[in-house]
């Protein structure tokens, strides 16, 4: 326990692009979204970051994000990414953890007023508009 508040972060179409969509818990064929290594050097500062994914229950789907991350890290750095060579301090929970705040491609944030479904339906991912 680090002490610093948990930020959740969904993997696939926060920090895995998912341009490719799913292909199964252990095979993901995409890069990082820009600005994710920047982002998880300065927050890793002030909080415990999480990385929770539809994959994480399944079986070989953390192994496999941890590669990925191990992976997409080293091509951010061949391609001039700026950082410590300190492994990340980022963990995979298997079930949603008790969040501060949670960063996901398909959510909505309530502010008290319930959605219409027409306006549920018409939802699109930041990367689908």
């Amino acid at each position: 326990m680090s002490g610093k508040p948990i930020l959740c972060l969904d993997f696939d179409g926060v920090c895995h692009s998912y341009d490719s969509g799913w292909k199964g818990a252990t095979n993901i064929p995409d890069e990082y979204v820009p600005g994710l290594f920047e982002f998880l050097e300065e927050v890793t500062k002030y909080f415990d970051v999480q990385v929770f994914s539809t994959r994480s229950h399944q079986e070989g789907g953390v192994e496999a994000m941890l590669a990925w991350f191990y992976d997409q890290r080293k091509l951010w750095r061949s391609r001039g990414g700026q950082s410590s060579f300190d492994p990340l301090t980022i963990s995979f929970p298997t079930e949603k953890p008790p969040a501060l705040v949670s960063l996901d491609d398909r959510c909505l944030l309530f502010t008290g007023a319930w959605p219409k479904a027409e306006e549920l339906l018409a939802f699109k991912p930041w990367n689908k508009i």
